[in-house]
C-alpha cells in the first residue's frame, strides 16, 4: 500500500501555513509540484542560469540536466530518449503538430476525433477544416459518456489518415482503452495520437506498449513545472514536415518546438523521475521503468479506494447528475457533477468550508452539450490525486452536504 505519509511530505504544499486546513480538489487543473522538481529549478536558477550546452562548467552543467530530463522522462515511458520533446504546453505542441499534419496529409484523406475531448486534442485538428481537410467526429454515448468501439468501425476505413481521442476526459473521466482503439486505428492504415493530459497524473502510461504514434500531456499536472510534453514514434515524426528551424530538421525532439526551450524548465523536469523513482524505492522498487510502473499501481490503487465512496455519494444524490462511470476501477478521480443550480456559486460556496474546487466547462464544451448539460450552470469538479487523504474526502463529503 502506498506510504501517504511519506508521499505528502515529498510535496512542499502539505507545510505550508497558508494552505493549512484546506483540501485540495482541484487537482485536473494543475497539481502541487514535487519537492524534487522545486529544487532542481531553484538549482538550476541559482546555479546554471546561462546558454547550455557550451564548454565552461555552468553551461555544461546545465545541458546534462536538460538532457537527462529527457532520457529518464522517455525511459519511464517506454521510448526512445530522442522521441521525447517539450514544448510550452500541450496545447501549443498539439497545435505545431497540427500544423505538420496539414502539410502531409493526402487529398481525400481525413482526420477522426471526439467529442469526448478536452478542447486542446480537438480544436487543432478541427480548425483544418478550414483548409479543406475532411474533419469527422467519433461520437460519445450522450447518457454514459463513453466512446463506442463500435461506431469507430464505421468511421474507419483506408482513406483515415488519423485517430485523436483522449485516453481520459477532463470531465467524464472514464479511461479509454487506447492499447484496443489504437490496434485498430492501425490496422485501417491509420496514424494515432492519444492526448494524456488528464490520465497522467494518475500514473505514467507506458506508451511504447500501447503503440500509438503521438502521446501528450502537461508536466504542470504531473507534479512537475509548466511545460507540455510530447512523445512522437520516430518513423511518423520524419514522416511529417520540419516545424523547426531549418538546422533542426535531423533532431526528432526539435523538429516540433519552433520556439527555443525552456531551460530551467526543461531541466527541473527530470525532478518527476526523481519523485517516481524515490516512490518506488521507497516502497521496495527499482528505478526507471519499472519505477514508473510500480508508482503508476501504487497511486491507481490509493485513488480508486478514496474514490468508490465519492462516487457512491454522488450517485445517491438525486439533485446531483454523475458525469461518467460509477465505477471506480474504470476511471480517473476526476469527478464533474451537473447541479440544478449554478456550479461555480457551489464551488465558491465550498471555498469557506475549506474545500478548493471549481465550477465551469472546462474547456470541455463539446462533451458537456453532448451530454445535455447546461453550460450556463457549468459542472462542479472535484478532481484528486494519490497524495490525497481519506480526511479530506471525509471534509469534502461533509462540505458537499452542506452545499447541495
Amino acid at each position: 500500500m502506498l506510504d501517504l505519509e511519506w508521499v505528502r511530505a515529498q510535496f512542499p504544499a502539505f507545510d505550508e501555513p497558508s494552505l493549512q486546513g484546506q483540501a485540495f480538489f482541484s487537482n485536473a487543473g494543475g497539481s502541487y509540484t514535487c519537492r524534487q522538481v522545486i529544487d532542481r529549478l531553484h538549482r538550476f536558477y541559482t546555479q546554471r542560469k546561462v546558454q547550455p550546452y557550451s564548454a565552461y562548467e555552468a553551461s555544461r552543467l546545465g545541458g546534462e540536466e536538460m538532457d537527462e530530463a529527457r532520457s529518464r522522462l522517455a525511459a519511464m515511458l517506454g521510448v526512445a530518449t530522442h522521441e521525447l520533446s517539450f514544448g510550452p504546453s500541450t496545447t501549443q505542441n498539439t497545435y505545431v503538430l497540427a500544423q505538420a499534419v496539414r502539410r502531409w496529409i493526402k487529398p481525400g484523406q481525413k482526420i477522426i476525433v471526439t467529442n469526448q475531448d478536452h478542447e486542446a486534442n480537438s480544436g487543432p485538428w478541427r480548425k483544418l477544416a478550414d483548409e479543406g481537410i475532411r474533419v469527422v467526429e467519433w461520437q460519445l454515448d450522450p447518457e454514459t459518456g463513453l466512446l463506442n468501439h463500435d461506431d469507430l468501425a464505421q468511421l474507419l476505413g483506408d482513406d483515415t489518415a488519423l485517430l485523436c481521442f483522449p485516453h481520459c476526459s477532463n470531465v467524464i473521466g472514464a479511461i479509454n482503452d487506447v492499447s484496443a482503439i489504437t490496434a485498430m486505428a492501425q490496422a485501417a492504415g491509420a496514424r494515432v495520437c492519444v492526448d494524456g493530459v488528464s490520465y497522467a497524473p494518475h500514473g505514467l502510461a507506458d506508451v511504447g506498449g500501447l503503440g500509438c504514434d503521438v502521446y501528450l500531456f502537461s508536466a504542470y499536472k504531473t507534479y512537475g513545472p509548466h511545460q507540455g510534453i510530447m512523445v512522437i514514434r520516430e518513423d511518423f515524426g520524419f514522416d511529417l514536415p520540419n516545424q523547426g528551424h531549418h538546422f533542426n530538421g535531423d533532431s526528432l525532439y526539435k523538429r516540433f518546438t519552433p520556439a527555443g526551450p525552456d531551460h530551467a524548465q526543461v531541466a527541473a523536469s527530470a525532478g518527476m523521475a526523481d519523485y517516481f523513482d524515490s516512490m518506488s524505492q521507497h516502497h521496495g522498487g527499482g528505478t526507471g521503468a519499472d519505477a514508473a510502473r510500480m508508482s503508476h499501481d501504487l497511486m491507481r490503487d490509493q485513488e480508486i479506494a478514496l474514490l468508490t465512496p465519492l462516487l457512491d455519494y454522488v450517485s445517491a444524490k438525486n439533485s446531483v447528475r454523475l458525469i461518467g462511470p460509477a465505477d471506480a476501477a474504470n476511471r480517473a478521480p476526476t469527478v464533474a457533477m451537473a447541479l440544478q443550480s449554478d456550479a461555480a456559486e457551489v464551488a465558491a460556496r465550498l471555498a469557506p468550508l475549506g474545500i478548493m474546487a471549481e465550477g465551469g466547462d472546462f474547456y470541455a464544451q463539446r462533451p458537456l452539450t453532448a451530454m445535455g448539460v447546461d453550460l450556463g450552470k457549468g459542472v462542479l469538479r472535484v478532481s484528486f490525486t494519490h497524495y490525497t487523504s481519506k480526511a479530506e474526502v471525509d471534509q469534502l463529503l461533509a462540505a458537499l452536504d452542506q452545499v447541495l
